[in-house]
């Protein structure tokens, strides 16, 4: 009986809730309506600008989205231009090994120095491929220097921008004859020398090898003519050229398998054990 009792306690104290919290709600309806609109008014106010940090939000996302892929496509189209860019060159010479007189040794530049006056150039080609001193290194553009040094594998390369480099040239259009030396500046400044002033010379003219020399054959393109100079107390004049060939962006090369001929050698040594 007692169990009852407390049981029956409990349930009345909860009715006696329920009908004060349904009096509440009946007496302040009206509140309730009013808090009601208050806190929709408020949530009316607030709901534009936490639209707007949401759109920031996602619009700061989408950016960084976009950057990231913007890297990617400059990235693949750096690679694709620098793909396109070597297919020309080997179709280049590719083309010129077809037309050649001359056996060529295909190379690759494994080094270069090209910051001092005894600059140079390591090509992927050595005396195991049949690569000997004395033989010119060209490209399709034309002219880059000789071998000076040869091993197994590798072979050393005197470029055109040495203060050791000599080559015999003529000016292709008025067949001058003259001595092509490196200008001593960066670049590409190549200067030509002992051409008589009677001579005419124009700026844009082509400059390649007379093959007088007998250490390169003639015909390979040197440079263009920039401007000429005149000599002062001398009748030869100083010109100028653009080397056709750009050592910077140098990748892939032809080793030439011209050799002097041994007849015109001979006869060379002899006359100047004689004077």
């Amino acid at each position: 009986m007692r169990q009852i009792a407390g049981v029956k306690d409990y349930i009345i104290t909860a009715m006696i809730l329920l009908l004060a919290i349904g009096l509440m709600v009946n007496r302040h309806d009206g509140g309730l309506q009013n808090m009601r609109k208050a806190s929709v008014t408020i949530l009316s106010y607030l709901e534009q600008p936490l639209s707007n940090i949401r759109i920031y939000r996602q619009a700061v996302s989408t950016n960084n989205y976009l950057h990231r892929q913007n890297i990617l496509l400059q990235d693949e189209l750096s690679r694709l231009r620098s793909a396109e860019q070597q297919n020309r060159v080997l179709r280049s010479l590719l083309n010129m090994r077809e037309d050649s007189s001359f056996p060529l040794i295909p190379v690759q530049v494994v080094a270069k120095n090209l910051t001092s006056m005894n600059s140079s150039l390591t090509v992927s080609a050595g005396s195991d491929d049949g690569v000997e001193t004395g033989m010119p290194v060209i490209n399709s553009d034309g002219l880059i220097g000789q071998v000076i040094v040869t091993s197994k594998k590798h072979s050393q390369v005197m470029p055109y921008s040495n203060s050791m480099f000599r080559i015999s040239a003529r000016v292709q259009e008025s067949r001058a004859y003259g001595i092509v030396t490196w200008s001593g500046n960066s670049g590409r400044g190549l200067i030509m020398q002992y051409v008589p002033q009677t001579v005419d010379v124009e700026p844009g003219q082509v400059v390649e090898s007379s093959g007088h020399s007998n250490y390169y054959p003639s015909g390979i393109p040197i440079g263009e003519v920039v401007s000429v100079e005149a000599g002062r107390g001398v009748d030869t004049q100083t010109i100028y050229l653009n080397a056709f060939t750009d050592l910077s962006t140098l990748s892939e090369a032809f080793i030439m398998e011209f050799r002097p001929d041994t007849s015109i050698t001979d006869l060379i040594e002899e006359h100047n054990e004689l004077f």
